[in-house]
């Protein structure tokens, strides 16, 4: 079984659309508080339809009592970090069973200093740079600040940036994937490396025209 962690999400459909996929692919899913929303919020039950009264859920008061409980460390190789900042990407990953699928809020992601205590356990999904994918990026980015949405200082993630784990912050992408996709996509990679464990495919009849 993976575990799909959800650290501080914002958005109760993207959690309800995670938990739907976490409940056909057997994941547990694990929600990092703050929340943007209450779980009996109806909006997160619709995105999951009837699929969340069979969803193995967990909710944490923070990030050390998530670790805690699940007798992990900062580093641990259990732990996937998903994050635009990285350098590496998911398909270079080994994903085993049992392994932990973290990703961060829709607005800010993963917190940089968790990302600099763990340099080697970040990775990526491929994406076109903004430059590449938006003709209006200064607008988006203009935007996003508006929002508050802005960068951190970068500064951890820099000094921690000995092996060229992480690219350059002047890369950072605004645009991005969204979150429910970017779970089902990992998802998916770790169930296809273990080859679908619980998930045989219902063949048909061979039908032979003579």
């Amino acid at each position: 079984m993976f575990n799909i962690v959800l650290y501080a999400p914002e958005i109760p459909a993207n959690t309800g659309n995670i938990g739907r996929t976490c409940v056909v692919t057997g994941a547990h899913l694990h929600l990092v508080e703050p929340l943007g929303f209450s779980l009996d919020d109806k909006t997160v039950r619709r995105a999951g339809l009837g699929y969340w009264q069979n969803l193995d859920v967990t909710s944490y008061a923070g990030w050390e009592d998530f670790l805690a409980r699940n007798d992990l460390s900062p580093a641990d190789e259990r732990l996937h970090l998903l994050t635009k900042k990285a350098r590496r990407t998911y398909a270079q990953s080994t994903y085993r069973d049992g392994d932990y699928l973290v990703f961060g809020s829709e607005s800010s992601g993963i917190p940089e200093p968790l990302l600099a205590a763990a340099p080697e356990r970040c990775e990526r999904i491929p994406m076109l740079r903004d430059c590449d994918s938006l003709e209006n990026a200064d607008a988006w980015e203009a935007h996003e600040e508006s929002l508050g949405h802005t960068e951190d200082s970068h500064e951890a993630i820099l000094q921690q940036d000995i092996c060229g784990n992480f690219v350059n912050p002047d890369d950072y992408r605004i645009s991005a994937l969204n979150l429910s996709n970017s779970a089902a996509i990992v998802l998916y990679e770790a169930l296809r490396q273990t080859g679908f464990p619980g998930m045989r495919q219902r063949g048909c009849p061979f039908v032979t025209f003579g």
